[in-house]
C-alpha cells in the first residue's frame, strides 16, 4: 500500500491555489479589471466576515481539492498530467459551472454574470493552472499494463 504523502498534498493545495490566484490577477489585469483575491473577497462577503476568513476558506478549499485528488488519482487513467487535468476539469465543470456559478446567481457556467461566457473560459484555465501543482507535487503510481481504460473495456 502506498503512503499518503500529506506534506506534499498540503504543498500542492497551497501552491496550486497561489498559482490560481496569480493567474487570476494577471487575467483580470489583461481584461482591464485588476482585482487581487477576487475569490476570497467573494467568500468573505458572502459569509459576512473579514477578508482574512475569505482567504483562509479559499486556501483550505485548495487543500481539500488536493486531498481529494490524492485519494482518487490512483484510480484515474493516464500520466500524472492527464490525471491532474482530468480531475480538475471535472471539478470545474461539476463544482464551479454547475454548482457554484448558479448558486451565485450567474447561471450555468457563469454566462449570466458580469463576464458572460468568459467566466467559463477563465475559470477553467485558472483551475488548469492549479492542476499544475497537483501534477508536480502529488506522486501517483505509474500506470501498469492492463490497467488503462482501453484494456479494461476489452477484457
Amino acid at each position: 500500500m502506498q503512503s499518503f504523502p500529506i506534506k506534499r498534498i498540503l504543498l500542492a493545495g497551497v501552491v496550486g491555489t497561489l498559482f490560481f490566484d496569480i493567474f487570476g490577477l494577471m487575467a483580470s489585469a489583461m481584461m482591464g479589471n485588476p482585482t487581487w483575491w477576487d475569490i476570497p473577497a467573494l467568500l468573505a462577503g458572502k459569509l459576512g466576515l473579514p477578508l482574512f476568513f475569505g482567504v483562509l476558506a479559499h486556501y483550505l478549499n485548495g487543500i481539500v481539492l488536493a486531498v481529494i485528488y490524492a485519494a482518487i488519482a490512483p484510480f484515474l487513467w493516464g500520466s500524472k498530467w492527464a490525471r491532474a487535468f482530468t480531475y480538475i476539469t471535472a471539478e470545474t465543470v461539476l463544482g464551479v459551472w454547475l454548482f457554484m456559478a448558479p448558486l451565485l446567481g450567474m447561471g450555468i457556467a457563469g454566462v449570466n454574470g458580469p463576464m458572460g461566457a468568459m467566466f467559463a473560459i477563465v475559470s477553467l484555465v485558472r483551475h488548469w493552472v492549479y492542476a499544475v501543482a497537483l501534477a508536480l507535487f502529488i506522486p501517483v503510481p505509474a500506470a501498469t499494463p492492463g490497467t488503462n481504460a482501453a484494456a479494461s473495456a476489452t477484457a
